[in-house]
């Protein structure tokens, strides 16, 4: 990721097509839950179609066109059985993960929380939904890297303020945070290195974290 990672940054670079998947995942699922996320992503949408009426035109190769197709018949998309009926608490993009709901998912228990990892392919990366029980909280740490969070369910608040369903939270190096749950919450949060225990007792347990 890059350095001083921003909301906008991301809207930007998902708009232009150039996030890795678990980033734009994230980003997806932040659009189908936030009214105003999808509010600034038409805008910076539109800025980049004005971008675009400025340039000039670059003649395209004799077998571009061909080319396109091929690379389209390549992609193989994901095809859930007919018979499963989607839970509707599951946004779009999280549907070919969890196409028979959240509580179908093998959650490993990790004590006031449970996380599931989801398969993306994407060295570097770390993709897991979490949960996390109301008035539980998960131990003080920093970040090696980014974590990029957005709430699916419920709500959670650290000292960046409170976060609700729909909102997408970003923390790295410069945030000391103790997420705590107001009330039943899950998130799908993405790492692109370990977390770094902050607290008395977590700071012997760095060691054994990875990304």
């Amino acid at each position: 990721m890059m350095n001083g990672l921003t909301l906008d940054e991301l809207l930007l670079a998902h708009a232009a097509g150039t996030l890795p998947e678990p980033l734009a995942l994230v980003v997806r699922t932040h659009l189908a839950l936030s009214e105003e996320g999808r509010r600034r992503y038409r805008l910076y949408c539109a800025l980049g179609g004005a971008l675009l009426e400025t340039l000039e035109p670059v003649a395209l190769r004799a077998d571009a066109w061909d080319r396109l197709d091929r690379a389209i018949d390549r992609v193989e998309p994901i095809r859930l059985p007919a018979s499963i009926q989607h839970d509707p608490r599951v946004p779009a993009p999280l549907r070919a993960f969890a196409p028979e709901g959240f509580e179908r998912l093998p959650w490993r228990n990790l004590g006031p929380a449970a996380e599931v990892e989801l398969p993306l392919a994407a060295p570097g990366y770390r993709t897991r939904l979490i949960r996390l029980k109301g008035g539980k909280s998960i131990p003080r740490h920093t970040h090696k890297g980014h974590e990029v969070t957005v709430v699916v369910e419920g709500s959670f608040r650290d000292e960046q303020g409170v976060h609700r369903r729909g909102d997408l939270v970003i923390a790295d190096g410069t945030v000391d945070h103790r997420p705590v749950a107001d009330e039943d919450c899950l998130c799908l949060t993405v790492t692109d290195a370990p977390l770094k225990l902050t607290g008395p007792i977590g700071r012997l347990l760095n060691p054994l974290l990875r990304i």
